[in-house]
């Protein structure tokens, strides 16, 4: 094989993959949010996020990108374990599409592809027709990626070393591993299969040893997973490590399967040969029926799977804590209660909701002026935790207006709401606090012993009305409000007055650059806090009217 014919068939794999790329962008864009609403939404019902992950992977034509999404998901807490093993199962079914299009030998019409898609994305106004030029253009690079690709695989069979050595692997588990080999250095395991199609086609390799290294592909495609989730927190890494159980006990079923029908006399390979004379669409059939046969298998035991996957990343006190922080607890049963007693549950659900947005801006202030990784993650996971909390609310709040209310309900209804907006906001800010705090360390900078104090006192005053804030919506004790009225007139003042000290500093260059910036926003966050701290102070007064 010609350094030509290589460079060749490495243009043909990263057409192969660019077009499927520009194709997945094309089928995202023409349906807006829907693809991920579709994915986050999702039910504890087993058999419907299986079909939704089928449905994701067909039009995104990416396993790994349906995969990716999974881990986002339940990396954020929108998507349990058990939702998600049923969109990986559904993925795994949906990505051997991809071998069964490119069976079809339609090399010849791939110009016209080209060419149609390239009219309507550069020459059509409408974004609609744009995306689905990307779409029809995606796919020609698609086909022409896998011409060019059979074009420089044909010499190998006329290259001794090369059949001798592809053709001396004869041990199923070594074929296997070459699979996954293959495939985690593609990082596709449509453009695998495809490339092992083409094997097939051009006599390399024979049907037998095509089938192990589809097996193996199936294990390599999870390599993007993994790799994607070294980032995420430890649910998201169980996401990626469900993945990989699965793939691996599919990849065990299958091969005894194999074996058992072949002892009995029944091959089950023998039977899918049987469905087609042509090669590449033996392996594409073999593809599909193997994902199929191992999501029929495996359905039944996927909640054994989460649990194995449990024992590989433990679940810690803390991640158990934020699991029932994120669930509702007295929003429960809104539509079954009567009204006033409904509207009770979701003032203490707000409250509930108010005192760990509170926590958040504590912790916040702490990792402020005492940074640690730790603290960064901590109140990230609780961030998550209130958004999550902030959406469950808003829906319940839908539910509620739905019953037979008076307008003193409604007043009290829109004020729970809108509180809830203040609290979410407010841990909005404690976010915004510990990426100042990660910025001051990466570009190792610090404040001057002056600003930091100054800054320290702001802090623990726009904390503390915060916290006497969601005592005041919780109890309804509205004799603290002169208190708040207080605070919030001295935070008003330390916020002049800080950024007075701070254009005195940046005067007589006693300020270093990027601190001064961070000094600004802090002092401007701690004082929105506190606004935010006097609406909801005064949300339910006199909504009982």
């Amino acid at each position: 094989m010609t350094i030509a014919e290589i460079l060749s068939l490495l243009g043909g794999v990263g057409l192969f993959l660019f077009g499927m790329s520009i194709m997945s962008t094309g089928l995202k864009n023409s349906c807006g949010d829907n693809l991920q609403i579709i994915l986050e939404k999702a039910t504890t019902n087993k058999l419907v996020a299986v079909l939704v992950g089928l449905f994701m992977t067909v039009l995104v034509q990416s396993s790994s990108a349906t995969d990716v999404m999974v881990i986002g998901f339940v990396n954020s807490g929108m998507m349990t374990l058990a939702q998600a093993i049923g969109v990986i199962l559904g993925a795994n079914i949906g990505t051997t599409i991809t071998a069964q299009i490119t069976a079809f030998n339609i090399a010849e019409y791939t110009p016209l592809l080209l060419f149609a898609g390239a009219v309507m994305y550069l020459f059509m106004k409408k974004d609609l027709v744009k995306h689905v030029g990307t779409v029809i253009m995606g796919f020609g690079m698609l086909f022409q990626g896998i011409t060019i690709m059979k074009a420089a695989i044909a010499p190998l069979k006329e290259l001794p070393a090369f059949v001798d050595f592809i053709s001396s692997i004869k041990n199923p588990f070594l074929l296997l591993i070459f699979g996954v080999a293959f495939t985690a250095l593609l990082q596709s395991s449509s453009s695998a299969t495809v490339i092992f199609q083409a094997f097939v086609v051009q006599g390399i390799i024979d049907y037998d040893a095509a089938v192990y290294l589809v097996i193996g592909a199936a294990i390599g495609s999870v390599t993007p997973n993994l790799l994607a989730s070294l980032t995420a927190n430890r649910n998201g890494k169980r996401s990626a490590i469900l993945n990989l159980l699965f793939n691996v006990i599919r990849a065990c079923i299958i091969v005894i399967i194999i074996n058992v029908t072949d002892w009995l006399g029944h091959p089950l390979l023998g039977w899918i040969q049987s469905t087609s004379a042509d090669p590449a669409r033996q392996i594409a059939n073999t593809h599909t029926i193997f994902a199929i046969l191992a999501v029929v298998l495996i359905f039944p035991i996927t909640d054994y799977i989460i649990k194995l996957t449990y024992m590989f990343i433990p679940e810690l006190p803390e991640e158990t804590r934020a699991a029932e922080d994120r669930k509702l607890v007295f929003m429960t049963q809104v539509s079954n209660v009567p009204p006033n007693m409904a509207i009770h549950q979701a003032q203490l659900e707000a409250a509930r909701m108010g005192a760990i947005a509170a926590e958040n801006f504590e912790k916040a202030i702490d990792c402020f002026f005492d940074y640690s990784p730790e603290k960064v993650e901590d109140v990230e996971e609780r961030e998550e935790t209130v958004n999550i909390l902030n959406h469950a609310i808003q829906d319940a709040m839908v539910k509620l207006q739905a019953l037979n209310l008076t307008p003193a309900n409604l007043r009290r209804i829109s004020a729970i709401t809108i509180a809830v907006t203040d609290m979410e906001r407010i841990s909005d800010h404690a976010e915004n606090i510990i990426e100042y705090a990660t910025r001051m360390k990466n570009k190792k900078t610090k404040l001057s012993k002056k600003a930091a104090k100054e800054l320290k006192e702001m802090a623990e005053n726009s904390m503390e009305e915060v916290e006497l804030a969601i005592d005041i919506f919780t109890s309804e004790n509205y004799d603290n409000l002169s208190k708040i009225e207080k605070l919030e007139s001295k935070v008003d003042k330390q916020e002049k007055q800080l950024i007075n000290h701070h254009v005195e500093r940046l005067m007589e260059n006693k300020c270093e650059p990027i601190a001064g910036v961070i000094f600004s926003d802090m002092v401007t966050d701690l004082e929105r806090c506190a606004d935010h701290a006097i609406n909801i102070a005064y949300a339910l007064k006199d909504t009982n009217k």
